[in-house]
């Protein structure tokens, strides 16, 4: 009877498993370091510098999160993921965030366990091309072969493209982005497919940039932003709330430089994101200055886009759709109240 029992709880979920015996936050400040799943091999997503050390817009973020959580930015370890491997690495509880390039989907958010946060980059899938082509947009390349990472949304969106089009294509699949550049570069396919972002980056690092061209095409919208497991509601605003402080701070023109002289600022919101109401943070299991810490050692969302994919970067894109909703653009931060 008491077996019949425990399997008829277990089958209700009334039994709790171990995966749920402490929250990520709990688990990450008795590991003292937060373990970020990203890629590192995308200039402007993640990347080493010169010097080796990890750049890029997911880079930052993970760091971001790292000075909320410990006051220290230079608390966390990157773990490389791949397309592939990069659901199953946090599913698992080897990273506490995915934060690399990933796009939201409704399968994403809603089957496997796992779901997104907010949204740190609007972002579009287009095609990169030799210059020499001469092809203007995709209808102009019927029977090309194209390189795509195997398991991605792209993949699946270049496939309906061309057969909604009535077009023919091979796909190469390989699942290493320095594998798969090269084998654009190299001539061994027509067309390489994927976020504009990534598409960006690798014409920037191409021998002779000039020589490659991203189409206009717009094959999907592809909203880019962190992945934490379901079930952990303090985990996910803890996330959410790092990304919604950097547009905030923007907003209010708090930045690295001046966040020491905006703790005595009279302005009501901004008093209360920089620690000035004690205990509001209680529930995120934070500290007050949390946000002042994010700030101070990152900065708002403006300067995290330059130096990483703006003017500061090598890149240059502009920002788009990723200015502030006042200036045009979509990111908005909700009150902080």
């Amino acid at each position: 009877m008491r077996l019949a029992a425990l399997l008829i709880m277990l089958a209700l979920g009334l039994v709790p498993t171990l995966s749920h015996a402490a929250s990520t936050l709990d688990t990450v400040k008795a590991r003292g370091v937060l373990r970020c799943g990203t890629e590192n091999d995308t200039p402007g997503s993640g990347a080493p510098d010169s010097n080796g050390v990890l750049q890029g817009i997911d880079i930052e973020y993970c760091r971001a999160i790292a000075a909320a959580v410990f006051g220290d930015a230079s608390k966390v370890t990157f773990i490389h993921t791949s397309t592939l491997n990069r659901f199953s690495v946090l599913q698992s509880g080897d990273v506490d965030v995915l934060i690399r390039e990933t796009t939201l989907l409704f399968s994403r958010d809603t089957q496997i366990g796992l779901i997104f946060a907010n949204t740190i980059m609007y972002d579009a899938q287009g095609a990169l091309v030799a210059a020499k082509t001469g092809a203007k947009s995709l209808a102009d390349l019927d029977g090309a072969s194209i390189c795509v990472f195997p398991g991605s949304n792209s993949e699946l969106n270049i496939a309906d493209y061309f057969q909604s089009h009535g077009l023919k294509y091979t796909p190469i699949s390989i699942d290493n982005a320095d594998a798969l550049r090269r084998s654009f570069f190299e001539g061994r396919c027509d067309v390489f497919t994927g976020d504009r972002l990534m598409l960006s980056s690798n014409r920037s690092i191409a021998k002779t940039p000039t020589d490659y061209v991203v189409l206009p095409d717009l094959l999907a919208k592809s909203p880019l932003g962190p992945m934490v497991r379901q079930g952990d509601d303090q985990w996910l605003n803890i996330v959410k709330w790092v990304v919604n402080v950097t547009f905030l701070a923007e907003e209010k023109k708090i930045t690295k430089a001046n966040v020491d002289s905006a703790r005595t600022s009279t302005d009501p919101e901004v008093k209360r994101m920089l620690g000035g109401t004690p205990g509001m943070s209680k529930q995120l299991g934070l500290n007050d200055d949390w946000a002042y810490q994010v700030i101070k050692q990152i900065g708002n969302y403006a300067e995290i886009y330059d130096r990483t994919l703006g003017d500061g970067s090598s890149l240059k894109l502009p920002r788009g759709l990723n200015k502030l909703w006042s200036d045009g653009g979509l990111l908005y931060s909700p009150p902080f109240l």
